[in-house]
């Protein structure tokens, strides 16, 4: 697939405007995506950080070795896709001119949609502005590191804007960027109000985010013995650990940072999901809340049951039909449906 956003942070090295380190381990990628254009890169240059769980399995299909965080400083080049929300994308942005050398590169690219132009002035309040050009939509800018020029009360202001930290009154930790970071979801409240206690057995919430709807599984169903929490975003993964494990009194708790429309690797009695449906971008994925209702389907015992919360519009009834014996919706409100399906027996 093409990777407009990719392509254009790549430009100005393939067009001869900038340089590229030809060293192993030179070239820091954080937010890596992959593309056809890495293969343009010097062989072991590239030193790609991912905790995206999709986006790091595709990069280690094409050979990549990939951390799921930044190591050291010096970098002569750092590559960054930031993400779409903004305290985490100017953390990156910082973490970045942190780790370039002094006479570095830092290299930045992001759509014009999402922000293209408020990064080129987050990158010069950081670090100065030495170029930029124009794409497909998206616009991509850079940065020689002077030392004289960075803003280093910026830098360490802007590194600390997704650290950790305590939400809803210390029930929770959370961190910026994550999904609905700093509350409760609406349509996760609104299916754990209808989750019935005598939920019983091994469980898995798929997509777990920071782990609310797997709290409210163990608070509110005693006859859990265990329960699997699958996210692809390592980041809310290790923040759902935290939040999760003092409620387990006994119980097996599981942590998986997998990419769960690939299919799970064990059986349960029951599956709660609020399944995503965005990825990179704006656009509404639905196929991929419908990846999660088939690896449900496929993961359940004969009989186990799913419950699904989700947006009223989103047509996920026709995948359910077509994987469960039986469903019913068990919830309609403020704009969200709770679905309630189970496993045919024998099957």
């Amino acid at each position: 697939m093409s990777d407009p956003v990719l392509e254009t942070l790549l430009l100005p090295f393939l067009n001869g405007t900038l340089d590229l380190p030809k060293a192993r381990g030179s070239i820091l990628f954080l937010r890596a995506r992959a593309g056809a254009d890495l293969k343009e890169l010097p062989e072991g240059a590239l030193v790609p950080v991912q905790s995206f769980a999709p986006d790091r399995d595709a990069l280690a299909a094409h050979g990549y070795t990939v951390l799921h965080q930044a190591e050291g400083e010096g970098y002569p080049l750092v590559l960054v896709l930031p993400p779409r929300q903004k305290q985490e994308a100017r953390a990156l942005l910082a973490d970045a001119v942190r780790r370039t050398a002094p006479g570095g590169l830092i290299v930045v690219c992001a759509t014009n949609a999402e922000g293209g132009k408020a990064l080129e002035g987050d990158l010069e309040s950081l670090a100065g502005l030495d170029g930029k050009l124009s794409k497909a939509k998206c616009r991509v800018a850079w940065a020689i590191k002077d030392e004289a020029r960075v803003n280093g009360a910026l830098v360490a202001e802007w590194v600390e804007l997704d650290a950790v930290r305590p939400i809803l009154d210390g029930q929770f930790v959370s961190r910026p960027g994550v999904f609905a970071w700093d509350h409760i979801d609406a349509a996760s409240a609104l299916l754990a109000s209808n989750l019935p206690s005598s939920l019983s057995g091994e469980g898995a919430d798929l997509g777990a985010g920071f782990g609310y709807l797997s709290t409210e599984v163990l608070k509110r169903c005693a006859k859990v013995t265990g329960l699997d929490l699958y996210e692809a975003e390592q980041r809310a993964l290790d923040l759902a650990r935290e939040n999760v494990a003092p409620l387990a009194t006994g119980r097996r708790l599981g942590f998986h940072w997998v990419d769960v429309t690939k299919g799970l690797n064990k059986t349960y009695d029951f599956v709660v999901m609020n399944p995503p449906f965005h990825q990179t971008g704006k656009a509404g994925r639905t196929d991929i809340g419908q990846g999660f209702v088939r690896a449900a389907a496929r993961s359940l015992k004969p009989g186990g049951h799913l419950w699904l919360v989700a947006n009223r519009h989103l047509p996920y009834e026709g995948v359910i039909n077509e994987v469960f014996a039986e469903a019913i919706m068990v919830a309609d409100e403020g704009g969200y449906k709770v679905i309630h399906a189970r496993k045919a027996r024998g099957r």
